[in-house]
C-alpha cells in the first residue's frame, strides 16, 4: 500500500491539509534542539518544525516526496528510510514526530527505533489528520472518497513500557479546497493510486455527482472541509 506514495507528491503536496499550529507547539518539549520528523513526505509537517526553530532532520522513503520536501525547504538534510530504519544516529535526536505515518508503521519495531534514537528523556509524538465523520455529509464524502481514515477518536496508541505516560490532544478546523481539489484529494489517496483504471472513473463520476448535484455546490466553489487533528505524545524514560 505504501508503494502507492512513491510518485504523484506534486499533487498530493498540493491538495493534502496542513496542520495546525497549536498541535506543533504542545508536542515540541521546552528542551528541544534536534528533531526528525518521520514519515516527512513533501514537509507539511516538516515546515512547522523549522518554523520553530529546531533543527530538523525529514525521513521518508519515497525519493519523490522529498524531491517536493528539498525545494520547499532545502535547509533541511533528508534520509531515505523509514520509521523502523531511520539511519539517524543513536541518542542523537531531542524530539521524533510521525505525522500521517502511525498507520504505515510496524509499531513495535518504530518504538524500538525511536528508543534507539532518542536521548533519554526525549519525546515521540503522533500526529493524524481525520476527516471528521461526526457530520453526515462528510461522512458519505469519506465512504465515496474511499478516505481510509483508521483511527477512530477513541483509539489510543500503546508506546510500551520503554515510554511515560501518553498524552493527547484534540483540534477540530476546517480545510479549504475547491471542487475539483477535493477530486485530486480523493486521486491522493493510496485506494485511488492503487485501483484500475475504471474504478479510478467511478470514484470521480461518483465523487462529481455527490459534490456538484447531489450538495449542489457550483464547479468553482471551495468548500469547507472539517476535520480533526489527533495528536499523541510520551517521554522516553
Amino acid at each position: 500500500m505504501a508503494s502507492a506514495y512513491l510518485s504523484g507528491a506534486g499533487r498530493y503536496d498540493r491538495v493534502r491539509p496542513g496542520y495546525p499550529a497549536a498541535v506543533a507547539d504542545w508536542i515540541i518539549p521546552g528542551h528541544a534542539r534536534r528533531v526528525a520528523d518521520i514519515g516527512a513526505g513533501t514537509g507539511l509537517f516538516t515546515s512547522l518544525l523549522t518554523g520553530r526553530g529546531l533543527e530538523v532532520t525529514a525521513v521518508d522513503p519515497s525519493e519523490d516526496m522529498l524531491t517536493v520536501l528539498t525545494a520547499r525547504l532545502p535547509q533541511v538534510p533528508v534520509l531515505l528510510g523509514t520509521a523502523e530504519h531511520s539511519l539517524l544516529p543513536t541518542a542523537s535526536m531531542d524530539l521524533l514526530t510521525l505525522a500521517q505515518t502511525w498507520h504505515w508503521c510496524d509499531h513495535p519495531a518504530a518504538l524500538r527505533e525511536a528508543g534507539r534514537v532518542l536521548q533519554p528523556g526525549g519525546r515521540i509524538a503522533l500526529v493524524w489528520n481525520q476527516l471528521d465523520v461526526s457530520l453526515p455529509w462528510v461522512h458519505r464524502l469519506s465512504r465515496i472518497m474511499h478516505a481510509g481514515d483508521v483511527f477512530s477518536p477513541a483509539y489510543r496508541p500503546d508506546f510500551g513500557g520503554a515510554f511515560g505516560p501518553a498524552e493527547e490532544m484534540l483540534v477540530h478546523w476546517t480545510q479549504e479546497l475547491a471542487v475539483a481539489d477535493v477530486v485530486d484529494l480523493a486521486r491522493s489517496r493510496s485506494y485511488y493510486q492503487r485501483a484500475s483504471a475504471p474504478l479510478r472513473e467511478r470514484v470521480d463520476s461518483n465523487l462529481l455527482w455527490y459534490l456538484t448535484e447531489y450538495l449542489a455546490f457550483s464547479g468553482d466553489a471551495v468548500i469547507r472541509i472539517p476535520y480533526y487533528t489527533h495528536a499523541w505524545r510520551a517521554s522516553l524514560r
